[in-house]
Formats: C-alpha cells, structure tokens, sequence
C-alpha cells in the first residue's frame, strides 16, 4: 500500500511508486507509435480519410466508461471490503487478548492462546498472499507447530488448535461455561474474516467484464488515429496516448484492486496489520512490543 504526502504539481506528472503507468507503457507507446504511423500515411501518401470523424467514438467512449466505472466501482469495493475485515481481525484479536486476561488463571495457557492467535493471523496472510509463514509460526510457538505444517488449510488447523485449548481449560475447570463461551465467540468473530477473505481470494469479479472492456479498448485506440488524423494532424499520437492511458489505466487499476491480497504497490499492507496485532498482543502480556513496520519509498507491505 502507499501512504504518501499529497505530491506538488510538478510531481504529480513524474511519480511512479503506486501508479500504473509502468504497466501499461507499452500499450501507450505502442498506441502512439500506431496513431503516427496512420498520420504518416494521412499526410504524406495522401490516403483519402476525409469521410472520418471523431462522432462515432463519442457514443464508443460513453459505454465504455459506464463498462469502466462499473468494474472500477466493483474492485474497489472488494479492497475495501478486504480492509474492513482485516481491520475486524484487529479488533478481535484486541478483544481475545483483553476477555482472555481476565478468564484464564494460568499465565502460561494464556500467553499460548494469544500466540496461536497471532499465528492464526500470519498464516492467514500467508494463505492469502500464496507464500510460507511457518517460520514466523515456529518462533511463535516456540517450533511446536504441531498438525499445522500438514494442514490443507493452515489458518484453519491454528483456529482449530486454539478451540482445542480453551476446551481443554473448560475440561479442567480452569475456566467455566461462561468464560468458555466468552472465549469461543472470540475465536468465532477472528473465523469470520478468515471466511470473507477467503471468499474475496476465490471469487474473482467475472472474465466476461474483463474480456469485454480489453477488447473494447483495444478496438477503440486502433480505430481512434483514423477518425482523429484529418482534424488533429501530427497531434494525433499524444491524443491516442492519452486515451489510451485513460482507458488501459483504469484497467490496470481495476486489476491491481480485484486482488487486495497480493503485493503490488496498491494492495493491502498485510504484514504491517499483522504487526499491529503483535504489539497489541505483547502489550497486553506485559512484554516489550516489536516495532511498527515502516514505509519503503512511501510502500507499506
């Protein structure tokens, strides 16, 4: 994620970090290279283009910028709605650590608990963005990772291990019926967003609205040079670049929002809201918190 001062007017036409712009340079550059090729043809072979005009891409533009706001509108809310849950986890896991104080006697089944809640939250993060966490796992626990390492689905088996324990405490009578349950709605509120990430992370928005806007664009920046060569003359590349960046840049965007999860310069900062909840978590035991993560050239990951 960036987090970054407004940039000056002079920096806006120059910043990189977090724009699409280097994804999608080679279609403007191909683009305006195309729409010069057609000028060249227009300007100096002569080729007869005086029956074209600009109108019939007026109609082109508007439904393909109600096609554009739509899919943008959706992708957005997927990151958003991402965010709202990750947020929730946070509050959870603040709450597990504060009900949990008060409800189990033994100092050392509760430093567990919350450290298998901290494991559930790395995992989670792993799982989402599709890389191994069981070494963060490891120094968590203290190597005693147990049926995690060969779980299927790993944020799963660390809620299951957590359940597992405060029933054992219930069992033993170290906490009663309704500590048990004051604890297993923690644990059920923390499953929650695991489940709306996972149904974030499995459902993409549909190929067909992807399939239709690409190719839409496509076929409007290749037809473009053509009705704007008679009236722009030699400034008909930068107008088709500049089209061209509108259209494949929105795109682009709606692409990078789609999957909140992953580690490109607009996704969420997962690893910097999984140390929130470790310096929650070791404030609550009493122990000295690990430090907040800090930005790299403006990039939170």
């Amino acid at each position: 994620m960036i987090i970054r001062p407004r940039p000056t007017f002079l920096q806006l036409f120059f910043v990189l970090r977090g724009s699409v712009v280097p994804r999608i340079l080679p279609q403007i550059i191909g683009f305006a290279i195309y729409a010069a090729i057609v000028v060249v043809a227009v300007e100096l072979l002569a080729v007869p283009l005086h029956d074209f005009n600009i109108a019939p891409f007026g109609l082109i533009a508007v439904t393909l910028s109600i096609y554009l706001g739509f899919r943008n509108n959706a992708a957005y809310d997927r990151w958003w709605e991402a965010r709202k849950l990750w947020g929730q986890l946070v509050y959870d896991i603040r709450n597990l650590a504060r009900a949990s104080d008060g409800l189990v006697a033994d100092r050392g089944e509760w430093r567990s608990l919350l450290m298998e809640a901290l494991v559930f939250c790395h995992l989670l993060r792993a799982q989402l963005r599709k890389v191994d966490a069981m070494e963060k796992a490891k120094d968590l626990l203290g190597g005693d990772v147990g049926e995690i390492a060969s779980a299927a689905n790993k944020p799963d088996a660390a809620m299951r291990r957590m359940g597992a324990r405060i029933a054992r405490l219930r069992r033993h009578g170290s906490v009663d019926a309704i500590g048990y349950r004051i604890l297993d709605e923690r644990l059920a509120g923390m499953s929650a967003p695991q489940a709306g990430c996972e149904r974030i992370a499995t459902t993409p928005l549909p190929f067909a609205y992807t399939l239709l806007l690409q190719r839409t664009a496509y076929i409007v920046c290749l037809l473009l040079p053509f009705g704007l060569a008679t009236t722009t003359g030699w400034a008909t590349p930068l107008f088709t670049a500049l089209i061209a960046y509108t259209f494949f840049g929105l795109d682009a965007l709606s692409e990078e929002l789609e999957d909140p999860f992953g580690t490109e310069a607009n996704d969420l900062a997962l690893d910097s809201l999984c140390r929130v909840c470790e310096i929650s978590v070791f404030e609550a035991l009493g122990e000295p918190p690990p430090a907040p993560l800090g930005a790299e050239r403006f990039y939170y990951s």
